[in-house]
């Protein structure tokens, strides 16, 4: 594979987890979606990451600030909180210590707005690739 397929299997995975986050929001699913936008930032940081570097296997982490860092992505200081706070969903939808809490949180406002803001901030990368 070349460094466009590197690319483009970045994106195409992460449209499908869009898809997939917003399906189950669309369903209730709400700590789930968020789990799975949380997925979808992921890869398209990666997507860039594979864009921006010399090499075309991006690193194995989940944390997105660390990721958009290592990606060359200038973040506002409003951006980059935002990332901290989706970087928590994936550690909190899949350890049992903190799920319940979690789930307790993710109420239909909650997940709507962070739904939002997720494909907004996926745009943007995406705009950038």
């Amino acid at each position: 594979m070349n460094k466009q397929d590197h690319i483009n299997y970045w994106v195409e995975t992460s449209k499908r987890d869009l898809s997939s986050m917003e399906i189950n929001f669309q369903f209730g699913k709400y700590d789930w979606a968020l789990f799975i936008g949380h997925l979808a930032l992921e890869k398209i940081l990666k997507a860039l990451w594979v864009k921006n570097n010399e090499n075309n296997i991006p690193p194995k982490i989940h944390n997105l600030n660390k990721l958009a860092e290592a990606g060359k992505l200038k973040l506002s200081d409003q951006q980059e909180e935002l990332l901290f706070d989706i970087t928590s969903f994936q550690i909190e939808t899949r350890y049992p210590d903190y799920k319940s809490n979690f789930y307790k949180k993710c109420t239909k406002e909650f997940s709507s707005l962070y739904i939002k803001k997720i494909s907004e901030l996926y745009k943007c990368i995406l705009e950038m690739i």
